[in-house]
């Protein structure tokens, strides 16, 4: 197939590569992205495999957590311009979305938006949505939901840059007091900063482990140095590469950004403050959202558009 210079320009914004690079991985891959992404990676010419498209949508997520701290929710509602994320209108319709998520027994987004809108029962929350449509005047979209709930201990919440990101923690724990509380929302920060993966290493697939050791061995084939060392030394090094990748993608194998030392994980955090007030504290788990992501926001030339509506 044909391969665009828009391909070529997506590409290089999901990888970080080089024009003529991303033209040759499309070519060799025919113009699949995601093999294109893979060939450059294993080029050691990408240095991270990025989801297609930056975000861009915007919008809102909003954390909401019931008065005994067991339950929470977040949300995250999108609108087309960042002007509207900033009005009070979207701003308290958007308050009323997690408040409403709270109580709902949906278990998808879909489930919610066919269910009863919360304040005004005479419509569902697609109709009502439907309806801040026409007040708002931009299109709307109810994203997502995620609710966590801990009964033995709490659950943290944290939201960063106005609610472009949203957090939620599950915290397992005998004691709760000021300076626990304070540990959590240290870690939802750490989570809203770093954007780990996983809570632990338990949870990474071995499906993904074997996944990025060939992507690393086919890095390291295609180095004419690194190629010619011993195998026992080539599995070392993509050993290595890989508990590294992973101390990077696990919240608890995650350096602490608050570390005095610049070395102690959050693991050793979590643990440190636990022993000093005599507490059994686990991290169980952790929800974060962030506005628009995933999401590849339209380019529009904006002569082309003023033409299109003027009929020309």
């Amino acid at each position: 197939m044909a391969i665009t210079a828009g391909m070529v320009k997506e590409l290089r914004e999901m990888t970080g590569a080089g024009m003529m690079d991303c033209k040759k991985a499309l070519t060799a891959t025919e113009g699949d992205m995601d093999k294109a992404v893979e060939f450059l990676r294993e080029k050691g010419l990408a240095t991270a495999q990025k989801k297609a498209g930056r975000i861009a949508a915007e919008g809102l997520c909003q954390t909401l957590v019931s008065a005994d701290e067991k339950h929470a929710v977040v949300v995250e509602v999108n609108a087309e311009t960042d002007f509207v994320a900033k009005n009070d209108t979207f701003q308290g319709y958007v308050a009323q979305v997690a408040e409403a998520a709270m109580e709902t027994e949906a278990a998808t987004t879909e489930e919610f938006l066919a269910s009863t809108w919360k304040f005004d029962t005479t419509k569902t929350v697609n109709e009502a949505l439907a309806a801040q449509i026409a007040v708002i005047g931009e299109n709307m979209n109810i994203r997502r939901f995620a609710k966590v709930t801990e009964e033995n201990g709490f659950v943290a919440s944290y939201t960063h840059m106005g609610g472009k990101i949203g957090v939620l923690v599950d915290v397992e724990t005998d004691v709760v007091n000021d300076a626990v509380k304070e540990m959590a929302r240290n870690v939802a920060m750490q989570i809203a900063a770093l954007k780990p993966q996983y809570t632990n290493s338990s949870e990474v697939s071995e499906e993904y482990i074997a996944h990025e050791k060939e992507i690393l061995l086919a890095q390291i084939m295609n180095d004419p140095k690194e190629s010619q060392k011993p195998e026992k030394v080539i599995q070392g090094m993509i050993n290595g590469r890989i508990n590294k990748e992973l101390k990077e993608i696990c919240l608890l194998d995650q350096v602490y950004v608050k570390a005095e030392d610049g070395k102690q994980n959050v693991a050793k955090y979590v643990e440190e403050v636990a022993k000093a007030n005599g507490a059994k504290i686990a991290i169980k788990g952790f929800v974060r959202f962030e506005t628009g992501e995933g999401i590849e926001k339209k380019e529009e030339n904006f002569a082309e558009e003023v033409a299109k509506q003027m009929g020309n």
